[in-house]
């Protein structure tokens, strides 16, 4: 073999390693995506509309290794900024090392749920925000997580039943729905709920709001476990002090379903009662998608 042949030979072999190097660097989640610690306003386009949502990105990121995306949407009427305050998961993720997407709804501040025809699609905003966090910072798509307070709650829900496929786990405040019927995996659900909430109630059956508020939430908890594969029988666990909880067991792929109440709690996110933002991290953490 002439000179010429071995230095092909080697610039090959040379080529190889880098492409399996460069497979094995993406297979272990890792990435080089440089972009700076704390809150930016971003902004796309998604179904032809001009959309923003806030982004926060933690302390500890680095650029290189993929973290965990909590997507996290406001009450009806509210603002990004508004939903971060209340809910926290910033400070949170500072702590803990992972993304907060904080969504911002288009007309009149409303989520489009029940969908209506005309509207923004807020499903697809919500895939394009998630491709949109993917392209700005090493995210782990196989960990992306939504929550949400009220109209927010509601638009989780319904994100859980369209986006089972890129959500991992949902954690509804104040508003669980079951939007189906739903195709594909059973979906994790952690929820809460406040006994005296007269806004999204307990019990449900508020006709004069339409679609929007008419079965209770031990309903929509059951339509969920239902599609999860669960159990047909609840399970109530009553402890001493405000908190009980209503679950099923016997999910498929473990994908729980619970409930947690909380006597004379209002239409507010639950801190005093129960850290509701750490419980649902520690929830959200369970799970991940299948690669």
């Amino acid at each position: 073999m002439n000179l010429h042949h071995v230095l092909a030979a080697a610039l090959v072999a040379l080529c190889l390693m880098s492409n399996a190097s460069a497979q094995t660097s993406s297979a272990s989640g890792s990435c080089d995506l440089a972009a700076a610690s704390g809150v930016t306003e971003q902004q796309l386009s998604s179904g032809g509309r001009q959309r923003a949502y806030r982004l926060f990105v933690p302390p500890s990121y680095e650029g290189r290794t993929a973290m965990p995306l909590v997507l996290d949407l406001h009450g009806s009427g509210g603002t990004s900024a508004g939903q971060a305050g209340r809910s926290r998961f910033e400070a949170l993720a500072a702590r803990e090392g992972f993304f907060v997407a904080t969504l911002q709804a288009d007309e009149n501040r409303r989520w489009n749920v029940p969908v209506t025809d005309g509207r923004a699609d807020d499903v697809l905003y919500v895939s394009d925000v998630i491709d949109h966090v993917s392209t700005r910072a090493c995210t782990d798509l196989s960990r992306v997580y939504a929550t949400g307070f009220s109209g927010g709650a509601r638009m989780s829900s319904l994100l859980g039943c369209r986006l089972g496929d890129r959500i991992a786990a949902i954690a509804p405040m104040a508003g669980l729905r079951w939007p189906g019927p739903c195709e594909g995996r059973a979906v994790p659900v952690l929820t809460f709920h406040g006994l005296a909430d007269r806004q999204n109630t307990y019990n449900g059956g508020a006709v004069e709001r339409g679609a929007e508020w008419l079965e209770s939430v031990p309903d929509a908890l059951a339509g969920w476990a239902a599609h999860n594969g669960c159990e047909t029988q609840a399970l109530f666990e009553e402890e001493p002090g405000p908190l009980s909880t209503l679950r099923y067991e016997g999910c498929v792929d473990g994908a729980e379903v619970r409930l947690v109440r909380i006597d004379g709690l209002g239409h507010v996110w639950a801190r005093e009662e129960i850290d509701a933002t750490a419980v649902m991290w520690e929830f959200f953490e369970e799970y991940a998608l299948r690669q």
